[in-house]
């Protein structure tokens, strides 16, 4: 009796552990099946393949995948990676624009009237899925930051860029520093209006590169940005506002290679390019003597006063 007891309950045992196995779910293919379903994969490839296809004969846009890796910079999280899209899509204008080597490439994209609850299903899919690269533009997605998408090459003049601009800023940094030591901020104006350009041309001549700091709100006419370069005083504000780390943009052009990267204010800076009910009103009178065109007026710490634009090969 007892060995058909226990042969009973090996067999349910066995059984049981039967059940489990056939019932038992692999978490990432879970996962990948989730993906599969996600609603916005289907909208994407319904809606937005027809110019932004995966396949470069038949492509009269950029191809999602470099959508996407434009805007997934930095730490963005979800919400304002969709708000992004969104606010695009549903109005395109180079202001809000953050890729203008397309826009370059392919126009402006035109208005399409997409309801709100696709655009943000297709953004959401785009968000927690990888998509696929195209060749010829960098590979797999290599992280959200200074480099992503890049190839080796746009990853070097990325490096040299930034080893530029901040050699540069350096060398200004430092006879700022000297000249506001030695009289003040109006000394320091006297100096930037007399030294700063030369000082960057003696840098151009060391790292044989072409080295600007233009604003779009401009103290010296010099300095003034170019449609090109105030798109990118937009792309870099909208990042700086969001919280994002700024990633440092090249664009090879012309046999060169272009790098943008921002000029951020500090608090050193607002004595000059404060907000003037804050300002000595002899450091105002100074600025208006030196410069009556000035722009360069009320920023908080923090802001996107300009960039740094640098032609290098």
């Amino acid at each position: 009796m007892k060995r058909i007891i226990l042969l009973i309950s090996l067999m349910i045992f066995v059984s049981s552990c039967k059940d489990k196995k056939d019932t038992y779910e692999d978490p990432e293919l879970v996962a990948e099946a989730r993906l599969q379903e996600h609603p916005g994969k289907a909208l994407m490839e319904k809606h937005c393949y027809a110019c932004h296809s995966p396949e470069s004969g038949t492509r009269l846009a950029p191809p999602m995948s470099m959508v996407q890796m434009h805007y997934l910079q930095g730490d963005i999280t979800k919400e304002d990676f969709v708000a992004d899209i969104v606010n695009f899509v549903k109005e395109p204008t180079e202001e809000k624009a953050i890729m203008y080597g397309a826009i370059r490439n392919f126009g402006l994209m035109p208005y399409q009237d997409f309801p709100d609850s696709v655009i943000r299903q297709v953004a959401d899919y785009l968000y927690e899925t990888e998509l696929p690269q195209m060749r010829g533009h960098g590979g797999g997605m290599q992280g959200r930051g200074m480099g992503m998408g890049q190839n080796d090459q746009e990853n070097t003049v990325a490096k040299t860029g930034m080893e530029i601009a901040q050699a540069t800023q350096q060398q200004l940094g430092k006879n700022l520093m000297k000249a506001l030591e030695e009289g003040g901020p109006i000394h320091a104006l006297d100096f930037c209006n007399v030294q700063a350009i030369p000082l960057t041309s003696q840098m151009e001549k060391e790292h044989n590169a072409v080295i600007k700091r233009v604003s779009d709100k401009n103290r010296n006419p010099d300095n003034a940005a170019n449609k090109e370069e105030k798109y990118y005083i937009t792309h870099f504000k909208q990042s700086v506002q969001n919280g994002r780390e700024p990633v440092p943009v090249v664009i090879p052009k012309n046999g060169k290679n272009k790098f943008y990267y921002p000029i951020v204010t500090n608090k050193m800076c607002l004595q000059c390019h404060g907000k003037p009910e804050e300002m000595r009103p002899e450091v105002l009178q100074k600025i208006k003597e030196l410069y009556p065109e000035d722009k360069a007026l009320g920023y908080s710490e923090n802001e996107v006063r300009g960039i740094w634009s640098i032609e290098l090969d």
